[in-house]
């Protein structure tokens, strides 16, 4: 069964949304499908406007509210999990009062996990420039200022170069960046910690551990943002306990790319169904 087929159905065996720029979101979606294996899940890519992270605030808030209607209208989701850190930062408050019955869950870079495992006190963070320039950050970094010395990065053109699958591109941008942040390890004054802002970031650990050494910890925003939703469909009564989970995946592109990507990178439990098309461009 995909997910497509069980929109019309209620409480628990409705889907859970999930959307991106692009591909970045996937590594949520694994996360997500390892902490609620039997979830049924509509994953929607707007391709064909990636990255958001070089894009004004208001396109981003103007295609987050579409793609969101989408996914309500569209698909009957019970939850929406905005895999996308600009797009939390620029219109997660909005979602959540346009639809006041339905769990939003975000994410944005893990400052707080951060300052609490660094034994340094020195952290580098690496985000897309709207989400570092966001009020959204700008009040959760002041809020931790005094607690840790961060080194903020934005990091332009490496979402699009992991979109692209350019691993060149990749490894010269993941050089540039990290090569200006500062000395990495875990001695006095050294940066210990690295917080991946960016959900597209998790995909090219191998390249960022090449600029960092090994004793570096990276922090993603995967895992709390999975157990989030489980404690908020558990206690709307909509958690899904039994039954092989489904995927299907959406485009706003040609499809071939996100097949493509989710071929490579996405886990997922055993016995799950996984299907992928172009969305319906018009609607979202």
């Amino acid at each position: 069964m995909s997910a497509g087929a069980v929109a019309g159905s209620s409480g628990a065996d409705r889907p859970i949304g999930v959307f991106d720029s692009g591909v970045g979101g996937l590594s949520v979606l694994n996360a997500l499908r390892a902490e609620l294996p039997h979830e049924h899940f509509v994953y929607f890519a707007d391709t064909a406007h990636a990255p958001y992270g070089e894009r004004g605030d208001a396109f981003v808030a103007q295609r987050t509210t579409a793609i969101a209607r989408h996914l309500i209208d569209e698909h009957g989701i019970k939850a929406l999990v905005v895999a996308c850190n600009t797009a939390t930062a620029a219109a997660i408050h909005e979602l959540r009062a346009a639809h006041p019955a339905l769990p939003v869950i975000g994410v944005e870079p893990a400052l707080k996990p951060a300052v609490a495992l660094s034994r340094t006190g020195h952290i580098a963070v690496i985000a897309t420039r709207v989400t570092l320039e966001s009020r959204k950050f700008e009040a959760l970094h002041a809020s931790l200022a005094a607690r840790a010395r961060f080194r903020i990065i934005p990091c332009d053109g490496l979402a699009g170069a992991i979109e692209r699958a350019d691993a060149v591109r990749v490894a010269t941008l993941c050089e540039q960046y990290l090569g200006a942040a500062g000395r990495f390890g875990d001695q006095p004054g050294q940066i210990d910690t690295l917080v991946l802002g960016c959900t597209h970031y998790p995909f090219i650990a191998d390249a960022l551990r090449r600029c960092t050494g090994d004793a570096v910890r990276f922090i993603d925003t995967g895992v709390p943002v999975a157990q989030q939703t489980r404690r908020l469909l558990l206690s709307a009564r909509k958690l899904r306990t039994q039954g092989a989970g489904s995927v299907l995946l959406l485009s706003s592109a040609e499809p071939g790319a996100l097949d493509a990507a989710a071929a490579r990178w996405l886990d997922g439990p055993a016995g799950s169904v996984i299907h992928t098309r172009a969305a319906d461009t018009t609607a979202a």
